[in-house]
């Protein structure tokens, strides 16, 4: 009996290799990746290796290559049938039966697509005429390099009702498949009814393929003012828009590859971030399906969102949150990042490059901590029972989440967060019943509120990253030895204040002499970023801090941190440095952090929300470094 392609492909994308196999065999995760004994040789330590974003298992020991079914069917012994109808199982699907109408439609989506494919090339080479020379140049204005428009199959259609119609009758194709396909309209009422038009006409055309690269439909954008501004394709046996990501086909190999996956919100967003190095990714004009969560979460584990920071795309971001939520899965989520108001991704490339994508990307929120801050905006919080409300909406998030480990995990966190607003550490200490009287005649409560002449006031903001109070703080329990290994790593290794420049910001130094060296390289490295070792050293040595360097400098002084001198290897300094920059101002960042947190549910002003996701910024420079240590 043969089998549809189709329904063998969407069994693959439904039924991960490593859950069939991990129903048989304990997998051990290796990055992306899983490993295991191999269960077709004497295995003595784990050589079969599970790829689940390409579909297949690989022994290196004895060779052992396949894919779901093969595995079932040389594992468990099952003929081909017997492992489709048991991966049809695991998927919730029926096997179709066999018949004379579904060869004829399996071969029909084949011919679809051919012809689809077809139209493709014509609107590849349209763009290249007088025809298309809007196009091209609308494209070119853009930023985008040949090789980009050719990788992306970037296209033009005429501005001409029947255009393509001709161009592939010339090629035997039938008006008729051409409607099927999604390339034509046919009016089927009115005074028009049996015309037929192009469905694309007078606009850039963005290819929009399936997993596997080939054509299936489009994207159009207009040119001027015509509406509307992006079009697609219709619903065809082809496509189906909510099951689609734009960009995937491309996207895949270097998101495999680097574990990082964007979704954007556009076409252009997609292409640009493609072209600077960022594998993009993005749903076809509406908010991200079931379908297009579990297809991302093939790829990489945590993809982030990368929506535009105005109302619109914090909307849609909230949407595919709340779409996510019941799908959670340990080790499976979504990462958010808010780009500024106003800017695309293309926008921030453009005017501040790479570097800038990058430094955002750093600033990617959890979904947690997402839904925290998106329930604080939607009402205000300042009254118990508004409060109480709050709370109330965080407990009902949590019980959306279907898998019960990671609801259990939900739970505590959201609890332990709702418990830290109610009673913060350090705050109120012994009051823990009611309002209890204050200093000055004031009332203070269980969140560190105050009540003022019977209205409730907010408490004094937190002390600002880089304060003299906050900083002292710091430099009080920081030995005089372990900050000149700080500021040695510094300057042997610049490359580093990219990273970890605003935690070095955050320390104030006890020796007078060492803090003024501190604040000197933060301003080399303002005015002049980019240095390297010796140009820093120059700029120091030039500024009257030729003892102070030598000293700092000195074997002696780095005898017992290899990571800070000169030769040692950029990997090693960062790691080192994080740890020892972890171990001091990490307390001291959490905190901050937390009153961040705090400022931020109270006021909801871009100042606190920045500030928060600065401070998330620099914690994780530093724990990310960490966990590398950690993983090394």
């Amino acid at each position: 009996m043969s089998l549809p392609p189709h329904f063998l492909d969407e069994l693959r994308d439904r039924v991960t290799v490593s859950s069939v196999i991990g129903r048989k065999l304990k997998l051990e995760r290796k990055g992306r990746e899983f490993l295991s004994l191999c269960p077709f040789h004497n295995d003595s330590k784990p050589s079969l290796s599970i790829v689940d974003d390409k579909g297949f298992y690989h022994c290196f020991a004895c060779g052992a290559h396949g894919d779901v079914f093969k595995f079932l069917m040389e594992n468990d012994g099952l003929k081909f049938m017997e492992a489709v109808e048991q991966v049809a199982a695991l998927a919730g699907l029926e096997v179709p039966k066999e018949s004379p109408e579904e060869q004829q439609r399996a071969e029909r989506r084949r011919s679809l697509q051919e012809v689809v494919d077809l139209a493709c090339r014509w609107y590849e080479r349209q763009l290249h005429t007088s025809a298309g020379e809007p196009g091209l140049r609308y494209l070119r204005e853009r930023g985008l390099s040949e090789e980009t428009l050719k990788s992306f199959r970037l296209g033009w259609a005429p501005d001409d009702r029947k255009a393509l119609q001709r161009a592939m009758k010339a090629e035997g194709v039938e008006t008729d498949v051409l409607v099927e396909a999604g390339l034509v309209k046919r009016y089927e009422e009115g005074e028009r009814a049996g015309e037929t038009v192009d469905y694309m006409r007078g606009r850039v055309l963005f290819p929009i393929t399936d997993r596997r690269g080939r054509v299936i439909a489009f994207g159009g954008r207009v040119l001027g003012d015509g509406q509307p501004k992006y079009l697609n394709s219709p619903d065809t046996p082809l496509f189906h828009k909510g099951r689609i990501l734009y960009g995937l086909a491309q996207a895949r190999e270097p998101a495999h590859k680097s574990g990082e996956l964007l979704v954007a919100e556009g076409y252009m967003d997609v292409i640009a971030l493609a072209q600077a190095g960022f594998p993009a990714v993005a749903p076809l004009g509406t908010a991200l399906t079931e379908d297009q969560i579990a297809e991302l979460w093939r790829i990489t584990p945590e993809p982030s969102l990368c929506f535009d920071g105005d109302t619109a795309g914090q909307r849609a971001a909230r949407r595919a949150c709340d779409r996510a939520l019941p799908l959670l899965k340990p080790g499976h989520s979504l990462r958010l990042v808010t780009l500024p108001e106003g800017q695309d991704p293309d926008d921030l490339i453009k005017r501040e490059g790479k570097k800038a994508v990058r430094d955002l990307i750093a600033t990617a929120i959890g979904l947690a901590d997402f839904l925290w801050a998106s329930e604080l905006t939607a009402s205000p919080t300042n009254t118990p029972e508004r409060r109480a409300a709050f709370f109330k909406r965080m407990r009902d998030l949590v019980r959306e989440v279907a898998d019960q480990t990671v609801q259990l995990t939900y739970r505590d966190h959201m609890e332990a967060r709702i418990e830290a607003v109610r009673r913060p550490q350090g705050r109120d200490q012994g009051r823990n019943q009611g309002w209890g009287k204050s200093h000055g005649g004031q009332q203070r409560g269980r969140a560190g509120d105050r009540i003022r002449g019977g209205r409730w006031a907010p408490p004094p903001p937190p002390e600002p990253v880089g304060s003299r109070t906050a900083r002292a703080r710091v430099g009080a329990v920081l030995p005089r030895r372990q900050q000149q290994v700080i500021l040695a790593t510094f300057v042997h290794h610049p490359g580093l204040l990219d990273e970890l420049g605003e935690v070095l910001a955050t320390l104030a130094l006890d020796d007078p002499f060492l803090d003024k060296l501190r604040r000197q390289i933060l301003e080399i490295n303002a005015d002049d970023p980019g240095l390297d070792a010796e140009g820093l050293r120059d700029h120091l040595m030039s500024s009257g801090y030729s003892d102070t360097v030598d000293g700092l400098l000195s074997d002696d002084a780095l005898h017992h941190a290899g990571f800070a001198r000169k030769g040692a290897s950029h990997t090693d300094a960062r790691q080192g440095l994080a740890e020892l920059l972890g171990r001091f101002a990490g307390p001291l960042l959490r905190e901050q952090l937390f009153d961040a947190q705090q400022e931020y549910g109270q006021t909801f002003s871009d100042a606190s929300w920045q500030r928060m996701l600065s401070l998330q910024s620099t914690l994780q420079a530093i724990t990310s470094a960490s966990a590398l240590e950690d993983a090394n």
